[in-house]
């Protein structure tokens, strides 16, 4: 059954008895040294620096997007025992950011850099000497900016306000762009072990803390038809930790094995099938083996968009779109908002029908934040209170300011 509910900014579309996802399921997901991942949360955590920066000295947010990062891979020498870098990762940040605010200059190149050389301390401190940093940053304004006469446009303000009453969100928050914000609800079994098994072995866990040798450039393709799982891995070691051809190879049983645990935790009854590393050929010594953990270090590149979806995964069978969330503006850009909120709302409605949800908001330029355009929520339930989906969707309409306050202090991890 479908039902539509004329809104102030467009209109509610509620499908119920929606379609379940059929029991096929492909996932990806890559892991935090893959030079996409590396590229997105770059993105992002100089979005949140500025923009605290601008927040703390000035009281607002100042207009800035960092959403389309590059990171472009260096060259490396690999060792058995050894290895080091012979070029540098250059990180390419394109974007805009305001450059003043009421005559006061802000450090945008500085605050930059800083932020840079600490997330590759953090992230891969191999790499952190060896950064080559390009400033591609403009504060030009959107299209839009007509001049007459001798007044100067207001929207060429936006990016050097004179105070925040240049500011046009501080009145009314108006969506930046006509885009598509998806979420579902709830992952299976499979998707949720993906995530886990990945986040096993590129981050901090009890194989990563004894096994120093796991590199963080891992990335995950599966396939699982509801009895059966097929999954492709690839897990890079560090090449100075490893002494030769034999012990890498037995580091690569002990990953397998530790899929199999894994597996037999979480996905119990199912047969399972593991992939490691299918372009070694070992006796010819190619092999996933790196200095720095992730293949930035050797000509791969990582660019804002191309990795996990804000969800955290890469489902193609799935309802998802190509928004790069990361390092957009936490205040009016619909690429990140309306993403996060219907991710969000997918998963109180599915809690709330236990079934499975699906919502999609569409934003049209120049529109009221709050008010989208078009809205669908497809339930797989059958029978639905109208007006209890009707409250759960304005509520998070309404939750934008607190959003954008949530992702300015850290409170949400994107990807």
């Amino acid at each position: 059954m479908r039902e539509t509910i004329t809104t102030e900014g467009g209109c509610l579309s509620i499908e119920t008895g929606a379609a379940r996802p059929g029991a096929t399921t492909i996932v990806e997901r890559k892991g935090l040294g893959h030079p996409d991942t590396l590229a997105d949360h770059l993105a992002e955590r100089l979005s949140r620096a500025y923009s605290r920066y601008t927040v703390e000295r000035f009281g607002a947010v100042l207009h800035h997007n960092f959403d389309k990062l590059a990171l472009l891979g260096g060259a490396s020498e690999v060792r058995y025992g050894a290895g080091r870098m012979t070029a540098p990762v250059r990180v390419l940040v394109n974007g805009r950011a305001a450059p003043m605010c009421g005559g006061e200059k802000i450090p945008v190149e500085e605050i930059i850099e800083a932020e840079v050389r600490a997330f590759f301390a953090e992230r891969l401190p191999e790499v952190s000497e060896h950064l080559n940093i390009i400033f591609n940053i403009t504060s030009n304004s959107s299209p839009g900016a007509v001049v007459t006469g001798d007044a100067v446009p207001d929207r060429t303000r936006w990016f050097n306000p004179r105070s925040l009453d240049d500011l046009r969100e501080r009145r009314v928050r108006l969506s930046n762009d006509t885009s598509l914000g998806t979420g579902w609800a709830p992952e299976n079994p499979f998707e949720s072990f993906v995530r886990e098994l990945v986040d096993h072995f590129s981050g901090e866990s009890d194989f990563t803390l004894s096994h120093a040798w796991c590199g963080s450039d891992v990335k995950l393709m599966g396939y699982w038809d509801g009895d059966q799982a097929d999954v492709v891995l690839c897990v890079p070691q560090k090449s100075r930790l490893i002494a030769s051809r034999a012990e890498y190879v037995r580091n690569t049983e002990s990953v397998l094995a530790e899929c199999h645990r894994l597996a037999g935790l979480r996905l119990p009854g199912a047969e399972t099938r593991f992939r490691l590393n299918t372009r070694d050929v070992p006796e010819k010594d190619e092999l996933y083996l790196t200095f720095t953990g992730s293949s930035i270090e050797s000509g791969d590149e990582g660019v804002v968009g191309r990795g996990n979806r804000v969800n955290g995964l890469i489902t193609p069978l799935r309802p998802m779109n190509l928004e790069g969330a990361n390092g957009k503006n936490p205040v009016y850009h619909v690429g990140k908002l309306y993403n996060i909120a219907a991710q969000r709302l997918a998963q109180r409605l599915h809690e709330a029908t236990d079934g499975h949800a699906e919502v999609h908001l569409v934003s049209t330029t120049g529109q009221r934040l709050d008010q989208p355009w078009r809205i669908l929520v497809r339930l797989s339930s059958p029978e639905v209170e109208t007006d209890k989906v009707q409250a759960l969707v304005a509520e998070s309409l309404e939750g934008f300011p607190a959003l954008t306050d949530e992702l300015v202090s850290d409170g949400i991890v994107l990807s």
